[in-house]
């Protein structure tokens, strides 16, 4: 569950969000252990709460998922869409990409799921009325344009919320009963399923939207879709959490996300969060060393870390953290395909 704001003040607030070498991962492997081993060894913090368990949901039979078009991440950026475009991932399938030709439509049709799924302050265990939602919409601020600038959901977390609307009978927009008809189609609905969605808004879609902020928010995003669909992926965020970030660390995170208007109560989300802001978030003007109120440094440190430990795949493949500057880490992502 997350998604990706910007905040009217910096940070971004999930309009929210990426990363990119084998050389500087050699030039680094010997600091980053003595790094772990003498200093930064993890100190005792008592766990997040776990976020609550997703009820079984009712089984939704369906015709066979419909065939999509599948997208490297330079194609999707390449993409200019017109209407909502949905690819599937080319190095990991279960990720359905959700292009969206402007902001407005994206957040009529997942503002609502985002408030359900991860916001501070807000029920998870119910989905907001339309007041509701607008009031939870503007105490921040925001605008429906500007509550999110990407989104990504697990299939069990859209499932849940909207088995929740017809428990309660909350009355959906059009949009969102079209997102119900797409991921039907899509095959997410349905029971089994472990696919997830993530989205983002074309080039130009507000002055924010340039194609550095693109290409961050498709990075940042991409690694969710990763975290819900690759177990090894998500074991692997966990540990870093748990064992070797230490307690300032793991403070500074949560403090930032809280700031960013995560729930700090979901374990899961925290964890989710961390790892994207931490490698997979490039702009500046998304997260920053100053941001996220720690040393460049030590920051980087963090990054290093986290690098030579990944799991292999593609994401890992992409993935490099350069080096760091007085303005702080500055990460350089390489669309998949390119070396």
């Amino acid at each position: 569950m997350s998604s990706f704001v910007v905040a009217p003040r910096p940070p971004l607030r999930r309009r929210a969000l990426l990363a990119g070498g084998a050389a500087l991962v050699v030039l680094l492997a010997a600091g980053v252990g003595v790094w772990v081993a003498r200093g930064l060894a993890p100190l005792p913090l008592a766990p997040l709460p776990l976020a609550q368990p997703v009820p079984a949901q009712p089984e939704v039979t369906s015709a066979p998922a419909k065939a999509l078009p599948v997208a490297t991440e330079a194609a999707i950026l390449a993409d200019q869409p017109q209407q909502l475009t949905v690819f599937r991932f080319a190095p990991n399938p279960h990720i359905l990409v959700w292009d969206f030709p402007g902001l407005r439509e994206q957040g009529l049709m997942l503002n609502r799921v985002a408030a359900f799924a991860e916001k501070q302050g807000l029920a998870h265990d119910r989905v907001l009325t339309d007041p509701e939602l607008a009031r939870a919409i503007a105490a921040h601020g925001d605008t429906i344009e500007t509550y999110y600038y990407g989104h990504d959901y697990s299939a069990a977390t859209l499932r849940k919320f909207f088995s929740a609307a017809d428990r309660d009978h909350v009355a959906l927009d059009a949009e969102e009963e079209r997102l119900r008809g797409l991921l039907t189609e899509q095959g997410l609905l349905a029971a089994g399923s472990t696919d997830a969605i993530i989205t983002l808004p074309r080039l130009g879609a507000d002055a924010l939207v340039d194609l550095s902020f693109r290409m961050t928010i498709l990075r940042h995003e991409l690694s969710h879709g990763e975290y819900f669909t690759t177990p090894a992926y998500a074991a692997y965020a966990e540990h870093f959490w748990r064992d070797v970030m230490d307690a300032p660390s793991r403070a500074a995170f949560a403090k930032f996300l809280v700031e960013q208007d995560y729930d700090p109560a979901l374990a899961d989300l925290t964890i989710n969060e961390t790892q994207a802001y931490l490698m997979h978030t490039p702009d500046r003007r998304a997260f920053s060393a100053q941001a996220l109120g720690m040393a460049p440094a030590a920051l980087g440190r963090l990054q290093a870390a986290f690098l030579l430990g990944m799991p292999p795949g593609w994401l890992r493949d992409d993935t490099s953290v350069p080096p760091v500057d007085s303005a702080g880490p500055v990460l350089a992502v390489r669309p998949s395909g390119q070396r």
